[in-house]
């Protein structure tokens, strides 16, 4: 494939540093792209993908497919020589993971008044309230 074929892309971090640019055929899919994320990925950063389903890329405001080719995605600036194409790549652990990571409350839930204010009788003196308790297990104290 000639050089000129090729789309040369970095990769912008949370934090505005790079990765690359690294130079891809317009055959290259987006789950290639997001592989090579995963494996470039500096080790000193808190937050890390732990695979390429932890990473979206996003370019020119949209979320690229896996299935999607680099040459499908009609990147802007493309046809520009020497333009190198930034993709901004962000982690998004995975749903399953943070689920079971989610933190379970063991706790019995208490039972939560429902009441509302009737009437408000407003003086001086002395304001009245007049409320009606909802909740049927807390009418009988």
């Amino acid at each position: 494939m000639p050089e000129e074929d090729l789309a040369e892309i970095k990769f912008r971090l949370y934090d505005g540093s790079d990765i690359g640019p690294f130079r891809y055929s317009p055959a290259a899919t987006i789950a290639m792209l997001k592989e090579r994320v995963v494996t470039e990925w500096p080790k000193d950063k808190k937050i890390a993908p732990k695979s390429a389903n932890d990473v979206k890329l996003i370019s020119a405001g949209k979320i690229l497919e896996n299935s999607k080719t680099v040459g499908q995605c009609n990147m802007p600036f493309g046809e520009l020589p020497k333009g190198v194409i930034t993709m901004h790549a962000v982690v998004q652990l995975s749903l399953a993971k943070a689920k079971t990571e989610k933190k379970v409350d063991k706790l019995p839930k208490k039972s939560i008044c429902s009441c509302s204010i009737l009437k408000w009788e407003d003086s001086r003196a002395c304001p009245n309230l007049v409320i009606q308790c909802l909740d049927p297990c807390l009418q009988s104290t």
